[in-house]
């Protein structure tokens, strides 16, 4: 039997099915909520005049905004990178995204998306094989 256009496509389909798509979402957002925590902490008096003028955010008050959002800045990059907690940290992300999204720059949408979309997928499939959150898991259903 020789190779056929069938066989190349589902070993090309293959080849993509391996691609750690997982660790470079965790990465990308990583990256992007770790600047952002520096450029705050940078200059903390311009931060918390932008939570104040700019950033109006509804129902909580300017200074427990920037708190929570550096707080959440901070912390979630470290643990995607160790996938540890991966579900849950792009949850709290993507809630912190989509007011950002509805409430501060609308007009950022074709960014604020994409991290949508990695977030979405980490939720749903989670941080892969390179993640303690799967350390973890196969540790817990380990046989005794």
């Amino acid at each position: 039997m020789g190779t056929t256009p069938v066989t190349v496509a589902w070993s090309i389909v293959g080849t993509f099915r391996r691609i750690p798509y997982w660790l470079t979402a965790r990465v990308a957002l990583a990256q992007v909520f770790w600047s952002s925590a520096q450029s705050h902490l940078a200059n903390w008096d311009t931060t918390m005049y932008l939570f104040a003028e700019s950033f109006k955010v509804p129902l909580l008050p300017p200074d427990l905004a920037a708190y929570m959002a550096v707080a959440l800045e901070l912390v979630a990059p470290p643990l995607l990178i160790t996938g540890l907690a991966t579900r849950f940290v792009a949850l709290a992300l993507f809630g912190m995204t989509m007011v950002i999204e509805i409430f501060v720059f609308p007009e950022a949408w074709p960014t604020h998306i994409q991290w949508a979309a990695m977030q979405l997928m980490l939720m749903g499939s989670g941080g892969g094989y390179l993640a303690i959150d799967t350390a973890v898991a196969h540790w817990f259903k380990r046989p005794e």
